[in-house]
Order: structure tokens, then C-alpha cells, then sequence
């Protein structure tokens, strides 16, 4: 046998599985075996093997074992010429096992090789060459200082990156996450050192292979997609500390462990450990400090509404004014999970408002002191209502989606390419359309040619193709670009991931199975929204009550404005969404609503339902979709019943009013 293929398993189910076909793609027309060792994962993996994998050699552990102990036990039985340790969070080119063993096979005095490792965005991934930590490398990279000066060979030893990582040379580490070793090295050199839980084994494994007189390469020729961190992030590991903790044991059991050692590498970790909480940290503090900043403009702004100047309070009490209420807001808020993950929760942020405005009126009640400040008390606590909630509104409405923590996706959506115009392609797109909540809005499809550039394939059009996808996605400012894996080669997609220099772009795949969609941010299911009995938010009291005054005050309001010129205008795409709002009256009457179910000739407008009333405009509306089928339809009508809110009421107006606008006239 050629080759054996391993790989450790812990709760990466649908990683795992895409993993899996990409490698039997590379493994064509190789003698090869696959074994996998599931580390008691409760995410299904066990059984996804059993049913689509029957063929895998599956060794189920029934605890948690680590890395090195795991990968062990499935290299004491593999009868392979060469051993291929592989994580289950990667992708790899149907050429990579292929080259891999070839260069092995032609140089026989290299025991152990890796290949080339993008992220998930098509970045270089460091970690795939490095140098063995020795002291001085060690405190370089815990302190920081490799970060800092990419570049210096004095500081950027550790991952190499003063080193162009398109040529090959020879390295004393490559990455654990692909590892293809000879079985001469490994009867040289034996099995991993279960000292290392995670972390540090494979360096220890590529220090041996060099001890034991065999090289070490670095082969670019081939590559592979690692979506870094995946198990570890559905683990209670403290991923940062078992990092350093195993740099620290690989010193000591090679290097060594003076005092200096000890003292360098003490001091490194503390310097890693303080930056690493700064960058946690830092973002929240930053949320903070922004809501800091509005609760004391908010004071101001009341200050000179009611007295019409700045400064009119007594002296003494500006410390206490400008300090005292913002921290007790900043505090409500941070009970509230405000800077935590729901900072952008629209709701709890007016929820903290009131909650500290209360308690800071009953505390001017109370002390005469500051008897002085009631009225403006009250009327910061209005403007700190429309701030706080506002700010984070403008947030979810207008800022790029990725790198900020959405609590529900805005309907605005993440600007998306789906890559593959065929069959899979336009299956992933139908699945998407139904998930309502999906956060994707489908600007095109790019093919594998030019052939089709410019044709619509289901009611969306082929933008370009795999050679100009980078100036599509430039041009239309896409965030997501979605692989259809289904009839695409694996050499295709990392080519045109390491290509693109779009940066900040999320690239994502879509199994053969069409069941998520994978990428280093989250996995998305793509089924569409069940039929369940539940309490719909449409029929709640408190809902209905801020929808009707929702509907009454912007009713009026365009009922004031457009509603004579919507009577008097009709004709044109344009024209007919301002005739819509001939409604207006029933809105204000309440037998409509602004935003609700799409309504026809043959519905009566006044039709009410379980699933709320009809609307002028709504998430079928502004779909600006001709072609939606019913249970399409059925299922943004339900999303809407279920999520109905004040919030994604005004989003949908939004979405209206500025598709009004971009709508052509004719």
C-alpha cells in the first residue's frame, strides 16, 4: 500500500465530511487506506462516517484522547509506504497526495514534508514553515516581536516570513495539520510524543526526523485550504494557554532548562498573555466608550434644551454629572450583554437605557441636592434612548457585515457570488432564496468559462467566470463568495481563492452533500425554515401595540406627503410601487399595515390572518422577485410572523424606500 491517509475527529461533522472528498479525489488511482479516529465527538461525526463512509477504517474512541495519543493509535495499524497525518478542517487539491508522494519517492533523504496552507481567504497561513522554538525564537514569537517585524531574520524565524512561501527549501517544522511522512523516517524516528496534548507534537515529531539524520521540506507545489481552530473552538480548551504551555514542554525537553530559559520564556507568555487580553478586550472597551461618550452628550444637548446655554449647573456638580450616570448606563448595558454577544442588540440597549434612567431619577428624586438637574435628567434619558439604540441600528444597517457580530442577519444581506452556474449552483441558490434569515443577497453567478457571461440562470445573471473573479468582486463589492463544490475541481477553487486579492472577503464552500455551507466564520444550514407550531412575535400584545404606533405615525406622515401624489401617478415599475400607497388610509385605519403580507386582486386588502395583515410593502415585496414559488413565499411569511419586530419593521421600509429609488422609470 502507498499511502495511509489519518485523521483526528472532534465535533467537525460537516468539516470533516468535505474533507473526505476532497482527499478520495486526491487519492485516485493511489493505493491508499483512510483512518479516522473520532475523539468522542456528540455532533453525529460517528454516524455520518458509518452512513457515507463506509469504506473508512473508523476507530471510535469514547473519550477525548488529544492529538498525538489519537493520531497514534491509527499509526501503529496503518500498512502504508507513507503516513499522512491530516486535519479534518481541510480541503486539498485532487493533485496534492499524488505530488506529495512523489516528492517523497524522488527524494529519499527527506523523511517529512508539508505543502502549501491558505486560510480560508486565500491568505498565506503561516504556520505550514517554521523554525524549532529555541529560546531566543521562542520569546520572539510569545512576545510579539515576530508580529511586529514580519520581515528581519533576527525576529521573523519562527514561521519564516522573510522567505517567499512560493519556493521550496528545506525547514526544520511544517504544519500538523498536513504531514506526510516516509515509513523509513517513521520506523527511524516512531510515534508522536503523547507528552503534547495539542500543540507542540508536531514540531517534536519534525525535531526527531532531523535528529534522526532525515530532512524536512516545504513543497509548494500543491495546496491545501486549512479552516485553522476548528475543534478547538467546539471545545472548552483554553486554546492560547496549551499553545504556550506546549512551546514551553518542547524547550525544555530539547533545549535548555536554566534559569535564563525559564526566565525568557516566563516573561514572553506574560507579554503574549497581556496583548492577547488588550485585542479581547479591546473591542468592548472601545463599545463602551463610545456608549460613555453619547449618555454625556445626551446631558449636554438636555443642558442646553432646557436652559438654553452649556454650563449652567453648579460647579460642584460636574464630576458627579459627567461621571455617575454614563457608568451607571455603561454598567446596565454591560449586564445586559451589550459588550459581549449581543453588542448589537437594538432591543437591550433601549431595555439598559430605561433601566438606569430609572434609577438615576429616582436617585435625583430623592437628593435635593441635585434637584436642579430633573428636567434634564429626563430629557437625556429621551435623547440616550434614540443614541444608544440608534447608533447600534445605523450598525446593523449599514456597515459591512463581516467582522461585526449580528445577532440576526440584516435584510440588506451580505453582497454574495455563488461560483458554478450549473445544477449544484442553482440548487445552492433556491436554498438560499428560502432561507429568509440567510443574510445573503445573490449579485451573480461566476462560471467555470466565459461562455455563458452575461446570460440569467434562474432569474440571475452569469457575472464572469473564474479568470476575472477578482474584478467582479471588486466591482460589485462582494462579501461572500460561495463554491458550489458539485462539478468544481479542488484545484479550481484554491487557485482562485490564493489568486484574489480581495481582501476582507468571506470564502465559502458548499459540500456535494448541499447541507451547509462551510467557511472559517460559522457553518450555515441551508434547510429551509421549518413548519413548527410556535408563538408567533406578529400576534404578541407588545409587538402588535409598537407595530400599530409604528404604522399610525409613519402612516400619517406619508399620508400627508405622497398619498396625494400616489393618487394622481400610476403607470411604470417606478409609479406602481408609489400607487401602493394608496392604501394609506387602511393603514391608518388599521385594517392594513405598512410592512405585512403581499396582497393581489383577488385578496381583499383588509384580509387578516394568523400570520399578521397585509402591507404596502414587506419581505415578498422587496424580493423583486417574478419568479417566487409558493412555498417560497409561505416560508418569508412565516420568518416574518415568527421574527416580527419594531426593528425589522423599519429595516424592510428601508430596503422599500431604497429600492424606490433604484428602481428606473419608465
Amino acid at each position: 500500500m502507498d499511502l495511509s491517509v489519518i485523521i483526528v475527529n472532534y465535533n467537525v461533522r460537516q468539516f470533516l465530511e468535505n474533507a473526505l472528498v476532497s482527499i478520495k479525489r486526491s487519492l485516485s488511482g493511489i493505493d491508499s487506506e483512510i483512518i479516522v479516529v473520532d475523539n468522542n465527538s456528540d455532533d453525529g461525526s460517528v454516524e455520518m462516517l458509518r452512513e457515507k463512509f463506509p469504506d473508512v477504517c473508523l476507530i471510535a474512541s469514547g473519550t477525548n484522547m488529544g492529538f498525538a495519543r489519537a493520531n497514534n493509535v491509527a499509526l501503529k495499524r496503518a500498512a502504508g509506504k507513507c503516513l499522512l497525518l491530516i486535519n479534518p478542517d481541510t480541503i486539498v487539491q485532487e493533485d496534492t497526495c499524488r505530488v506529495m508522494l512523489d516528492f517523497l519517492s524522488t527524494h529519499p533523504d527527506v523523511g517529512l514534508a508539508g505543502c502549501k496552507i491558505l486560510n480560508s481567504d486565500g491568505t498565506f497561513q503561516l504556520a505550514c514553515r517554521r523554525s524549532f522554538p529555541t529560546p531566543w525564537v521562542a520569546f520572539t514569537k510569545v512576545s510579539g516581536l515576530s508580529s511586529l517585524f514580519p520581515r528581519s531574520r533576527l525576529f521573523g524565524k519562527y514561521n519564516l516570513t522573510y522567505l517567499n512561501p512560493d519556493k521550496m527549501y528545506e525547514v526544520d517544522a511544517v504544519s500538523g495539520s498536513f504531514m506526510m511522512m516516509s515509513r523509513r523516517a517513521f520506523e527511524a524516528v516512531g510515534v508522536l510524543d503523547e507528552s503534547f496534548f495539542m500543540y507542540g507534537e508536531d514540531l517534536d515529531w519534525c525535531y526527531r526526523t532531523k535528529q534522526a539524520g532525515f530532512k524536512v521540506y516545504y513543497v509548494p507545489t500543491t495546496k491545501l485550504i486549512h479552516f485553522k481552530g476548528e475543534s478547538t473552538r467546539r471545545s472548552n480548551i483554553d486554546e492560547i494557554q496549551v499553545f504556550y504551555r506546549a512551546m514551553q514542554l518542547f524547550v525544555e525537553k530539547h533545549f535548555s532548562r536554566s534559569i535564563v530559559v525559564e526566565m525568557l520564556l516566563t516573561l514572553g507568555i506574560i507579554l503574549r498573555a497581556a496583548l492577547a487580553f488588550v485585542a479581547r478586550a479591546g473591542q468592548s472597551i472601545l463599545l463602551a466608550a463610545t456608549d460613555y461618550v453619547w449618555v454625556v452628550l445626551s446631558f449636554v444637548a438636555a443642558e442646553f434644551l432646557y436652559f438654553g446655554g452649556t454650563l449652567r449647573f453648579p460647579e460642584h456638580a460636574y464630576p458627579l454629572v459627567w461621571i455617575a450616570p454614563p457608568l451607571l448606563v455603561v454598567g446596565a448595558l454591560y449586564g445586559l450583554g451589550l459588550y459581549g454577544n449581543a453588542r448589537n442588540s437594538v432591543s437591550r440597549a433601549g431595555v439598559g437605557v430605561l433601566i438606569s434612567y430609572l434609577l438615576i431619577s429616582a436617585t435625583v428624586f430623592f437628593a435635593k441636592d441635585f434637584a436642579f438637574s430633573r428636567a434634564v435628567v429626563l430629557i437625556s434619558g429621551a435623547l440616550s434612548l434614540v443614541f444608544l439604540p440608534g447608533w447600534r441600528f445605523g450598525l446593523r444597517m449599514f456597515s459591512p457585515v463581516r467582522g461585526v457580530n449580528l445577532s440576526r442577519p440584516s435584510l440588506f444581506g451580505r453582497r454574495t457570488l455563488i461560483v458554478g452556474a450549473g445544477t449544484s449552483g442553482q440548487e445552492v441558490l433556491r436554498r438560499l432564496r428560502a432561507r429568509v434569515d440567510g443574510g445573503y443577497d445573490v449579485q451573480g453567478f461566476i462560471d467555470a468559462d466565459r461562455r455563458r457571461v452575461g446570460e440569467q440562470v434562474a432569474g440571475v445573471e452569469v457575472l464572469g467566470s473564474l479568470e476575472n473573479i477578482s474584478k467582479v468582486i471588486t466591482e460589485r463589492k462582494i462579501a461572500e463568495v460561495i463554491f458550489s463544490t458539485n462539478g468544481l475541481s479542488y484545484v479550481d477553487m484554491l487557485s482562485t481563492i490564493a489568486k484574489s486579492n480581495a481582501r476582507g472577503v468571506n470564502f465559502r464552500l458548499v459540500p456535494d452533500s448541499l447541507d451547509a455551507i462551510i467557511g472559517t466564520t460559522r457553518i450555515d444550514p441551508l434547510d429551509t425554515i421549518p413548519l413548527v407550531d410556535i408563538e408567533y412575535n406578529i400576534q404578541k400584545p407588545v409587538h402588535r401595540i409598537l407595530k400599530r404606533l409604528l404604522d399610525m405615525v409613519v402612516g400619517m406622515l406619508l399620508f400627508l406627503t405622497l398619498y396625494p401624489i400616489a393618487l394622481l401617478r400610476s403607470g411604470g415599475k417606478q409609479r406602481s410601487r408609489l400607487a401602493s400607497l394608496r392604501h394609506l388610509p387602511k393603514v391608518i385605519g388599521g385594517s392594513m399595515s405598512l410592512v405585512g403580507r403581499p396582497f393581489s386582486d383577488e385578496t381583499s386588502p383588509e384580509a387578516d390572518g394568523y400570520l399578521g395583515k397585509m402591507g404596502i410593502t414587506g419581505l415578498v415585496q422587496i424580493n423583486l422577485r417574478d419568479d417566487m414559488q409558493s412555498d417560497e413565499i409561505e416560508a418569508y411569511e412565516l420568518y416574518y410572523a415568527r421574527n416580527q419586530n419594531i426593528v425589522l419593521d423599519i429595516e424592510i421600509l428601508l430596503k422599500s424606500v431604497l429600492l424606490f429609488i433604484q428602481t428606473p422609470r419608465e
